[in-house]
């Protein structure tokens, strides 16, 4: 039975979303049944893209010079703002779908869908922007530095959890990668004549490990070793070690990095290796924009859905909406799917399960209820517009770019 809110427009998009759910849960099991990882997705973008194109949505690929990129665009008459619901689709190497990435992207393009199916009234353009590589690359973060947020007021999705939350934060993240190089030769009969990158990469851990009890709370440091040698009776000529290094804000993390690739380069002058560092993309943290979130909460009670408060510490990882929500107005929020952690087996099978499916549609409800707001009632564009420029100018007068 399909919810009632009272609000007529509101229930058009309602009943809009689920005429379509069924063919809405099969894209996302579609996605889910065939993950694809950063940068491949090449079958996904177009499943998403395709039920848009169809709708009468004007598509455009290869969005920000990204190949698996795009953006489905739809304007009702004339002015009003423009709306992004973000889509996410890549998924883990192994894992699959073990951060419900098919639906997140399912839902986003749901939830544009059913406005145009609706026939609410407002002016306004609404887009789904296809964002790869969130798991591993940053799409969205070279997106926003080739200009494709510029022109967008508000820009939402949602990610699946365990819990209702929708002000929940993000820490400011970096990728680095650690290649030692030595000299190989017999590990038994001529070891002294050998300089053992493995032993390089082992001391960057033991230095990380070390440095622990000076980081502070907000500090996330963890990485693994990708390749440690080729046989046991030679001395590895080349090792390699990938870390993940986070902290609370972009300012934080400048200071961890410092400290661990200080570690790195200690460790290769102990053992007489060289190393290079390759650096990722900066993942910045999320600024949540309270009074879009204030409204998707709101619509959220409306579908008879409660919202929680975040824990007050640990429980936070990282997105490339960080770097979004720094250029425009940006919620993040999550609905639960079960009792399930992210990155495991037991996550994936969730993103693909009734439980799964439901969430992604109440979140297509709720962001589409959320953009219609935009769009009709100039009051709560205005509060959101002005709370993000008034943060935007608090961070310009402390010094940042």
């Amino acid at each position: 039975m399909s919810e009632c809110t009272r609000n007529a427009q509101k229930d058009k998009i309602i009943y809009a979303v689920d005429a379509i759910s069924p063919a809405m849960q099969n894209l996302a099991l579609n996605l889910h049944q065939n993950p694809e990882l950063s940068f491949e997705e090449h079958r996904s973008a177009a499943a998403l893209i395709a039920p848009l194109r169809e709708a009468g949505f004007s598509i455009e690929t290869g969005t920000g010079g990204l190949e698996t990129a795009f953006r489905a665009t739809w304007r009702k008459g004339t002015g009003g703002p423009t709306i992004a619901f973000l889509a996410e689709y890549d998924a883990l190497p192994d894992l699959g779908h073990a951060c419900g990435h098919n639906l997140i992207g399912s839902a986003s393009v749901t939830a544009a869908l059913a406005l145009k199916a609706a026939e609410v009234d407002f002016n306004g353009c609404i887009e789904v922007i296809g964002t790869p590589a969130e798991e591993d690359g940053g799409g969205k973060i070279i997106m926003v530095d080739k200009g494709v947020f510029d022109n967008v007021d508000a820009a939402m999705m949602f990610h699946p959890r365990e819990k209702n939350m929708v002000l929940r934060g993000a820490l400011a993240c970096h990728d680095s990668t650690f290649k030692f190089y030595g000299k190989s030769s017999h590990a038994a009969s001529a070891p002294q004549l050998g300089i053992s990158a493995l032993d390089a990469v082992i001391h960057t851990f033991n230095g990380i490990n070390a440095l622990r009890q000076f980081f502070t709370e907000d500090v996330r440091v963890h990485g693994v070793i990708t390749n440690g040698g080729s046989a046991a009776n030679i001395v590895p000529a080349y090792a390699e070690a990938k870390f993940i290094l986070r902290a609370a804000t972009v300012e934080g993390l400048s200071e961890v990095r410092r400290k661990v690739y200080a570690a790195a380069r200690g460790a290769a002058e102990m053992t007489g290796a060289r190393v290079e560092i390759e650096e990722g993309l900066i993942y910045a943290e999320r600024n949540n924009n309270l009074a879009l979130a204030a409204g998707f909460t709101r619509n959220l009670a409306l579908l008879g859905v409660e919202s929680y408060d975040p824990p007050k510490s640990g429980g936070v990882g990282s997105s490339d909406i960080g770097n979004v929500s720094q250029v425009t107005a940006a919620i993040h929020p999550y609905l639960r799917i079960g009792d399930v952690t992210p990155h495991t087996p037991e996550f994936a099978a969730a993103a693909g399960s009734k439980a799964g499916l439901t969430a992604m549609l109440t979140a297509a409800k709720a962001l589409a209820m959320t953009a219609y707001d935009l769009c009709h009632d100039e009051d709560q564009l205005t509060a959101v517009r002005s709370e993000f420029i008034e943060w935007q100018s608090q961070k310009l007068s402390a010094g940042e770019k």
